[in-house]
Order: C-alpha cells, then structure tokens, then sequence
C-alpha cells in the first residue's frame, strides 16, 4: 500500500528524535554485539543471508547458548510480538 503522503523522509530529524536515545543506542550495540558473536562461533561465509535469533527474545543477552542462525524471512517474522 503506497504511503497516504508523498513527503520527503527527514533522516536527521528521525536520527535526533529517536535513533539518537542512549536506549535505541545501546539496543544497536547489543544487535551488533550478537552479529559479532555469532560470526566468532560459525565465520562470516554461513552469516551470509541469515539474522541472528535470540532464543528468549531478550537481546541484551548475547550468551552463545541463546544466539542461533535463522533466514532472515523466518526471524523477522516470528519476532512480531
């Protein structure tokens, strides 16, 4: 469904009212922290194309035993809450 109005984004708007929390900042870290674990334990040739699942749904917890691979369909999709 196309977008009701046709205005232009304003990135650096939304970067200075949201992105730019320390909250939304440390979530980012915590993704990133993940991706990073992840690449450690299985390498960078079988991330290609998958998201990293957090098997309690916290992502603040980045132990190896709560990380695994999904598609990036399957992850994006089961994660709605």
């Amino acid at each position: 469904m196309p977008s009701p109005s046709k205005k232009k984004r304003n990135y650096r708007r939304e970067y200075l009212q949201f992105h730019s929390k320390p909250k939304q900042i440390r979530r980012r870290t915590d993704r990133g922290t993940a991706r990073r674990v992840m690449e450690a334990a299985v390498g960078k040739a079988a991330m290609k194309g998958k998201d990293v699942h957090h098997k309690d749904f916290d992502t603040s917890n980045n132990k190896r035993s709560n990380l695994a691979l999904q598609s990036i369909h399957k992850n994006r999709s089961n994660n709605r809450k």
